[in-house]
């Protein structure tokens, strides 16, 4: 079965980012925000793999490798550093305070995973060995440069559609607001919008109200994604606006990409 990772990282959109990519591929995650709480944590030995960030409130990371290292208890427990630290020496630094392996930020969400896994016993590793494989839709042709409209307020759900679609060959454009999604759906015309529900200016059903009053877009596939609109009520609701799919987050990648490819084959065949 996948392994229990413990994050100790402080920023959130990292933090959410790391625990979504892993959990996607049915890691067990289990965080902590400073330095302290993490080595308490680290200390209970409820975790197979530790990330650590290096710049940490109260206690950094250097400091918790060292004490992890210097109990033997700890030494089948893979400690890798997720940091910025790039400057000339750093990675010789970090490794020679005790970590196993370092990862460089910001993270690739199309190798992190994948990265993560190398530090694990193959029985311990993600049900999907990289996100190239857990692209692998039913062995449908590749979409060709099919683009993608992704609308979402949040960074860290765009960055993962961003990374996820590009990874399987589409050509991906992003906004976070209404306003600007209506614009870029006229000026690109994409082959299919996938949305969220919330948004800082109105909210995805003013969105795809209008962009099925628009002769020109109301063909584009429309797919909503949320993770706070997560009743039957609220799916019925967008699928009585025009929505071809209304998905719950979390949902995984190979999971997504089904979804839009089946959406963009429907389209073709009206």
């Amino acid at each position: 079965m996948p392994a229990r990772i413990l994050i100790i990282e402080d920023n959130e959109a990292n933090l959410e980012l790391m625990s979504y990519l892993l959990g996607a591929f049915g890691h067990a995650i289990v965080a902590a925000r400073d330095g302290h709480e993490g080595l308490e944590m680290a200390q209970r030995k409820e975790a197979d793999l530790i990330l650590c960030d290096i710049q940490l409130p109260k206690i950094g990371g250097m400091e918790i490798a060292s004490r992890l290292r210097g109990d033997v208890a700890f030494d089948g427990i893979p400690l890798i550093a997720v940091t910025a630290l790039a400057m000339v020496g750093d990675r010789e630094t970090i490794m020679s305070a005790g970590f196993d392996g370092y990862i460089t930020k910001p993270i690739e969400p199309e190798s992190f995973v994948q990265q993560v896994d190398t530090f694990l016993p193959q029985a311990k590793r993600g049900r999907s060995a990289s996100l190239a494989r857990a692209t692998d839709v039913s062995q449908r042709p590749a979409p060709q440069g099919r683009k993608v409209l992704v609308v979402d307020d949040r960074w860290v759900n765009l960055e993962l559609a961003q990374s996820l679609l590009r990874g399987s060959g589409y050509q991906v454009t992003t906004a976070s607001t209404m306003a600007e999604a209506l614009r870029l759906a006229h000026s690109l015309m994409p082959d299919l919008i996938l949305s969220d529900v919330c948004m800082a200016d109105g909210n995805g059903y003013d969105f795809i109200a209008a962009v099925k009053a628009d002769p020109r877009l109301s063909p584009i596939p429309f797919v909503f994604v949320t993770s706070t609109m997560n009743t039957e009520k609220e799916r019925q609701k967008g699928l009585a606006l025009g929505a071809a799919r209304f998905l719950f987050r979390p949902i995984e990648p190979p999971e997504l990409l089904r979804e839009i490819a089946d959406c963009l084959g429907d389209a073709k065949g009206t």
